[in-house]
C-alpha cells in the first residue's frame, strides 16, 4: 500500500502535464496508480515500461490509438504522431500490473501530455476504454474509492455504467469525495483536463496629466 510519504512525495509530480491517477484493486485492498507519459522524438512507436501485463499494455495501445483516430476532434491535429515516440510508464516496477480498468488513466495521461494541460488537481480515476470512445464497468470499486478517500483526493472519475456500486460505498466515504461518472471518453477528457483559465485583463493605466506652461 502507498503510505503517506510517497504520496507527499509525488504530489510535485502531478503538477506536471503527462500524469495522471488511477485507482487500482488489490487483493489486499485498493491502491493508487501513479501513470506518467512522455514523448520524444521517434517515428511513432509507443513504449511501455514497469512491469505491466499483456491485458494493461492492449489497454495502453487502444489509449494511443484513439487519440490518433480523434486527433482533430480533440484539438491535436497539429501533433506529428509519426515524428515522435511516446513513453508510458508506471512506477513501482518491481510489482507486476494487469488489468484493464487503467486504460481511462493512461488516455488521461497521454492526452494531458500532448494537450499540454494539466489534469484536475486531486483528481483520481478507473473505467476500461474503447476504440469507440466509450468507458466501460470495471471492478473493486468500493475497494478503489476507499483507497481516494484514504488518500485525501477530492474527487474521483468513474464509468456511469458503475453508478449501482458507487451507491454501495459507506455514506461517510461518498460524503467526503465528489463523483462524476462518465460515459465517453470525451467527457472523461472534458471533467479531467480542465481548460486553463485565461489570465486577467491588466487595467489600462492612467495617463499622467500633462503640464501645460502658462499661456
Amino acid at each position: 500500500m502507498l503510505g503517506p510519504r510517497f504520496l507527499a512525495e509525488t504530489a510535485e509530480r502531478i503538477r506536471d502535464c503527462g500524469i495522471a491517477l488511477g485507482l487500482a484493486w488489490t487483493p489486499v485492498g485498493g491502491e493508487l496508480l501513479f501513470i506518467e507519459a512522455t514523448r520524444m522524438p521517434g517515428t511513432g512507436k509507443l513504449l511501455l515500461t514497469g512491469s505491466l501485463g499483456d491485458v494493461m499494455k492492449e489497454s495502453a495501445q487502444a489509449a494511443h490509438s484513439y487519440l490518433r483516430a480523434q486527433a482533430d476532434a480533440l484539438g491535436l491535429n497539429g501533433v506529428e504522431f509519426d515524428k515522435q515516440d511516446l513513453h508510458v510508464h508506471v512506477p513501482a516496477g518491481a510489482t507486476p500490473k494487469d488489468g484493464p480498468s487503467a486504460g481511462l488513466t493512461i488516455l488521461v495521461a497521454l492526452a494531458s501530455l500532448l494537450t499540454r494541460r494539466r489534469v484536475l488537481p486531486g483528481l483520481a480515476m478507473t473505467g476500461e476504454i474503447s476504440l469507440r470512445g466509450r468507458v466501460l464497468p470495471v471492478g473493486g470499486i468500493q475497494e478503489k474509492v476507499l483507497a481516494a478517500a484514504r488518500s485525501g483526493l477530492r474527487t474521483v472519475l468513474l464509468p456511469a455504467q458503475n453508478r449501482k456500486d458507487w451507491d454501495e460505498v459507506p455514506t461517510g466515504v461518498r460524503r467526503r469525495l465528489e463523483v462524476r461518472f462518465v460515459d465517453n471518453l470525451a467527457e472523461a477528457l472534458e471533467a479531467a483536463l480542465p481548460a486553463p483559465r485565461p489570465a486577467p485583463a491588466r487595467p489600462p493605466r492612467a495617463r499622467r496629466p500633462t503640464s501645460r506652461s502658462p499661456a
